[in-house]
């Protein structure tokens, strides 16, 4: 049973009634006092004012808690008692209802509301390209890989039997042999994607896969010599350069289009952000085709005999032809003549290649010399080797590799970074084949080189030659046919016009002031007026009896004044230059010892006088030295001299 608490320990005392309502009455002056529990003033008096200032106190802080653990009564704590600083008084005694100084507002003004909303905007926008960007540098986790030799071990000794055992099983199945002796020799051609492959031999033998997975697409034969295969701008379409015409196939073997304009084609390119196949082809003819509309957007006469060497830049979509007279011309839709000739050899071009970048090109002649050229303005070589049987077949890697197929032995070269040109000192690998090479092509995305041969297809494993990683919206190697489609839709939006390409693709930001000019110039012939000329100043009409015949002539004459005060200041200034410049050339024609900055100096009398035996003298102003032998302020020529004494 709980006992109460007993009065005088725990519980106040209550106050007599009578005493609670007798209150001394308080003048202006004086200060209230509230009695507390313990006698002492409690702070400011307990009026309305004074309310909204005390803080908040808990509810039911009085009341007793039972206890269930022990029966005895719980003592109540006593609670905090807040104590209000001094309180500034005025010289009355009365209180400040607001102490100390005025809050300082946090909150800027409001703006409005449109550019609140744009910058929101630009903030969100900022704040997801940083999270974006964070997140593309966690995902580009791969690194390019490399081949190192033992202590002073010799790469090119490698053989890919050795680097086959080396690496992981995922690698080692990307090295096979394709046994295809009755219908070689082949050429081959990898998709932008890397994931597929196409190839196509002599003797009308067609076939495309996936390589990784090793599941065949189609294979067909089409009865007839096969020259080259080109995948279009996605896997499943496929251009195959047969004996007679031009065909295209689908991805399971169905002849889709016999183009039959593009004849005798020996070579094929195909150009993916403007959707153009050039062929080159026995007649001279290089023809550029536009696969999305499905016309021959130009036919150019190379007039140089057999075309079958050809090769393209990736950086700006120019079209490399070599010829037989030791030539290589650059070409553009655009143009009916080419851009640029280069002379690389002193026999005919064999076999002619670009990078990734468009700042090296690799040639091979009859000469049996290799050359890298510069491409950026000068052309000319950069280092040049020379092989014993010469190069047939050229390709760069991704990542700057050089490959040279030289009869049935593959050579492949290395630089010191992916900007450097390769070396050709010293070759980075070397292989030999089971027969004579005929095509070559480095995977995209994989450290795989395609090698086509007359005895069928070979994968060899190049450690460092492609790109570790992709960019997954342009060339997605695990994409799906529904992401395929996407793609090429917005492939399709973004087509750049064939009329675009060029050497330099820079330029096409730039304003071309000639054919400007002779634009503005036929407009004025054909109209028989300038209509981008000033227009006549016609006053505005006002109110209130401004607008008189008097009034709008007044306002006409005086623009014209002004417009004639400029006119005349433009003539003063020019005229102050030419008679300016004629009284600085007549004072250096009139001798060496004479200082052209004399009228410039603050002191006229700074200029010395020249003495035969001082080679210069000098001017005090513009501390120049000024030159006897040259006839200007400069130092001599022939090097030494002294300076005038108290100069």
């Amino acid at each position: 049973m709980e006992t109460a608490p007993k009065p005088g320990r725990d519980v106040p005392p209550k106050k007599d009634k009578l005493q609670t309502k007798r209150k001394k009455p308080r003048r202006y002056w004086e200060e209230e006092t509230v009695p507390t529990r313990d006698g002492a003033s409690a702070g400011p008096p307990c009026n309305k004012k004074n309310r909204e200032l005390r803080p908040q106190r808990r509810k039911n802080a009085h009341i007793l808690k039972k206890s269930r653990i022990s029966k005895k009564p719980q003592v109540p704590k006593k609670p905090r008692e807040w104590k209000n600083p001094e309180s500034q008084r005025s010289l009355s005694g009365a209180q400040d209802p607001f102490p100390g100084p005025a809050p300082v507002p946090v909150e800027l003004p409001r703006s409005k509301a449109r550019t609140r909303s744009r910058l929101e905007v630009a903030e969100a926008e900022e704040e997801e390209t940083s999270i974006k960007a964070a997140r593309s540098e966690l995902l580009l986790a791969e690194e390019p890989g490399f081949l190192e030799g033992e202590d002073g071990e010799d790469t090119a000794k490698i053989c890919q039997a050795d680097i086959v055992e080396a690496v992981d099983i995922a690698s080692a199945a990307k090295h096979f042999d394709l046994n295809l002796r009755q219908f070689g020799p082949y050429r081959l051609n990898y998709s932008r994607t890397g994931r597929h492959l196409a190839f196509g031999g002599r003797r009308g033998h067609v076939a495309a896969l996936d390589w990784v997975t090793k599941k065949l697409m189609c294979e067909i034969n089409v009865m007839e010599a096969v020259r080259d295969i080109r995948f279009l701008h996605s896997e499943a379409l496929l251009a195959v350069a047969q004996n007679r015409w031009l065909h295209i196939y689908d991805n399971q073997g169905i002849e889709l289009h016999c183009i039959r304009r593009c004849d005798r084609v020996t070579r094929l390119e195909f150009l993916p952000f403007h959707f153009l196949l050039a062929t080159a082809s026995e007649t001279g003819f290089l023809t550029y085709l536009d696969v999305s509309v499905g016309k021959i957007v130009a036919a150019l006469n190379a007039r140089a005999g057999r075309l079958d060497v050809m090769s393209q830049n990736p950086y700006n979509a120019v079209i490399y032809l070599g010829h037989s007279n030791g030539t290589v011309s650059l070409w553009s839709p655009a143009m009916k003549e080419p851009l640029a000739k280069i002379l690389c050899h002193r026999g005919g071009v064999r076999a002619v290649a670009v990078d990734s970048t468009g700042t090296y090109m690799a040639t091979s002649g009859l000469d049996h010399q290799l050359k890298i050229f510069d491409l950026r303005g000068t052309y000319q070589p950069l280092s040049t080797r020379t092989l014993p049987h010469g190069a047939g077949h050229l390709a760069f890697s991704q990542r700057g590799l050089l490959v040279a197929g030289m009869g049935d032995i593959v050579n492949i070269w290395a630089g010191q970074d992916k900007a450097s040109p390769p070396s050709l000192e010293q070759p980075y690998l070397t292989h030999r084949l089971s027969g004579p090479v005929h095509g070559l092509q480095f995977c995209p995305f994989e450290d795989v080189l395609g090698v086509g041969h007359s005895g069928g297809i070979t994968s060899m494993l190049v450690p460092g030659a492609g790109e570790p990683n992709f960019d997954g919206l342009e060339s997605n190697p695990y994409r799906s046919r529904k992401q395929r489609q996407e793609w090429e839709v917005k492939a399709l939006l973004e087509k750049v016009p064939a009329e675009l390409i060029c050497l330099d693709p820079r330029a096409l930001a730039k304003v071309d002031v000639i054919s400007l000019e002779q634009g503005k110039k036929e407009r004025r012939e054909r109209l028989g007026y300038d209509p981008e000329a000033k227009a006549p100043f016609q006053p505005k009409p006002k109110q209130k009896g401004r607008s008189s015949t008097a009034s709008l002539v007044k306002r006409k004459r005086k623009v014209m004044d002004e417009e004639h005060r400029d006119k005349v200041r433009q003539s003063l200034q020019q005229q102050q230059q030419q008679q300016r410049h004629k009284e600085v050339k007549a004072k250096s024609t009139l001798g060496p010892d004479i200082c052209p900055w004399t009228d410039l100096c603050a002191e006229p009398d700074s200029r010395v006088a020249w003495e035969p035996s001082l080679p210069k003298i000098t001017c005090r102003e513009k501390s120049v030295p000024w030159n006897k032998e040259v006839g200007h302020c400069g130092p001599s020529p022939t090097g030494g001299g002294q300076l005038a004494p108290g100069v």
